[in-house]
């Protein structure tokens, strides 16, 4: 294998480290090394690392409209190497951390109620359906759990858990990092099928999982392709082309789609890095409309529009239904950006710095500011009212937050 990295626009101090990686990998082949998971591992955080690849834009003094405060906080645990995001279901949070512990948190006052612990790293965030509560590890291994905490079964599939598991009409759906889909019997985790995908020798890593929606599951690989199956047999319904690698090198021509679909109405939009974000039609499997638009982490939507966060920090709000832009926030660069949040008014999105920003869902302008910690936030979502959201940090903090 071959990696040519003389086409590439990094800092120098990223590009020795690519360098490294490059060397790692034509040496790995000359020596009949099998460890390319390591490898890709390794390339994933030498582009996406905790220190970002350009200093993070300054943040100029705002003029707030809105009062943000953090109402309760409370531990939950690192996140390690691992990226969650919390649950919310009747008036309870659910979250896991690196060590192998879920929680289940009262959304009103940020006590737990309870706490299992498993014997080996959680690699999903929790998924809920059925009476369970379903976490997948780094082992393999997929647990369920009733809802006071007691574990019921456990499965073994290939590889790592991607994504958090998803339950749909007694099957709960997995995902692994070897490009696999797995429906497994929610009563006692027997596996029923599983759904296999070849792809291309050099992809980033991702903990991007699947969306299931009126019995059809929908997940993004690399090479830019989404596809559609079906959720009681695993068969495929259509594949779709989102986003075309382009370019001289391997690096280069990474165009995966690293993020979770978003399902609107008729449409699944989706967006892959060094790539593009598009809308698809469910029923046929057809790109409706599509934008260069690259982003790592994802989108929403809601109230006919999209809104993502670009691979540099830009916040984008689009129009759902032609892909044009309404507005454009460029003032957040490498900032390294939670996927957007639309919320009553406003969109809120988190840093690397622990900052959550608000902005106008007219036009984009900052309308509030608020530092939950120091630390790099990895998710952020809608609380138990309009004015309230949680997000939880890399450093193991679960923040309830509240705006007027």
């Amino acid at each position: 294998m071959k990696l040519s990295l003389a086409n590439l626009h990094f800092p120098s101090y990223r590009l020795k480290q690519l360098t490294l990686v490059a060397l790692s990998v034509m040496g790995c082949s000359l020596t009949a090394c099998t460890a390319f998971n390591d490898i890709k591992t390794n390339l994933s955080e030498s582009i996406f690392g905790a220190e970002p690849a350009n200093p993070p834009a300054e943040l100029e003094d705002i003029k707030s409209s809105y009062e943000a405060r953090i109402q309760w906080s409370t531990d939950v645990g690192e996140a390690g190497r691992f990226s969650y995001t919390p649950v919310l279901a009747d008036n309870m949070v659910y979250a896991v951390n690196a060590e192998g512990s879920v929680m289940q948190i009262s959304a009103e006052n940020g006590k737990t109620v309870w706490e299992t612990k498993l014997d080996e790293p959680i690699s999903s965030g929790a998924g809920l359906g059925g009476g369970l509560v379903l976490v997948g590890t780094s082992k393999g291994h997929v647990y369920a759990l009733n809802l006071n905490g007691k574990k019921l079964w456990s499965a073994v599939l290939t590889s790592e858990i991607q994504g958090s598991p998803r339950y749909y009409d007694g099957t709960v759906i997995v995902r692994t990092t070897d490009h696999h889909i797995y429906g497994i019997d929610a009563a006692d985790g027997r596996r029923k099928w599983s759904y296999e995908r070849v792809s291309p020798s050099l992809s980033l890593k991702t903990h991007a999982g699947i969306v299931v929606d009126s019995g059809a599951i929908y997940a993004g690989f690399p090479g830019g392709k989404l596809v559609a199956i079906r959720a009681d047999n695993g068969k495929l319904i259509w594949e779709a082309t989102v986003a075309q690698p382009k370019g001289v090198t391997e690096i280069e021509r990474i165009a995966d789609i690293t993020s979770l679909p978003y399902v609107d109405g008729p449409l699944v939009y989706v967006v892959a890095y060094q790539g593009k974000v598009a809308a698809v039609d469910r029923q046929r499997g057809q790109v409706v409309w599509s934008r260069d638009i690259s982003s790592y982490v994802g989108l929403t939507a809601e109230n006919n529009k999209v809104y993502l966060s670009h691979t540099i920090g830009s916040v984008y709000s689009l129009d759902a239904s032609n892909g044009k832009t309404f507005w454009r926030q460029g003032n957040l660069g490498y900032r390294n950006l939670t996927v957007p949040l639309p919320l009553s008014n406003i969109v809120a999105v988190g840093d690397l710095e622990g900052y959550v920003h608000l902005l106008s869902q007219d036009d984009g302008s900052f309308v509030g500011r608020l530092q939950l910690g120091s630390k790099p936030l990895m998710a952020l979502i809608a609380g138990t009212n309009a004015n309230q959201f949680f997000a939880q940090s890399r450093d193991g903090h679960l923040y309830a937050v509240t705006y007027k």
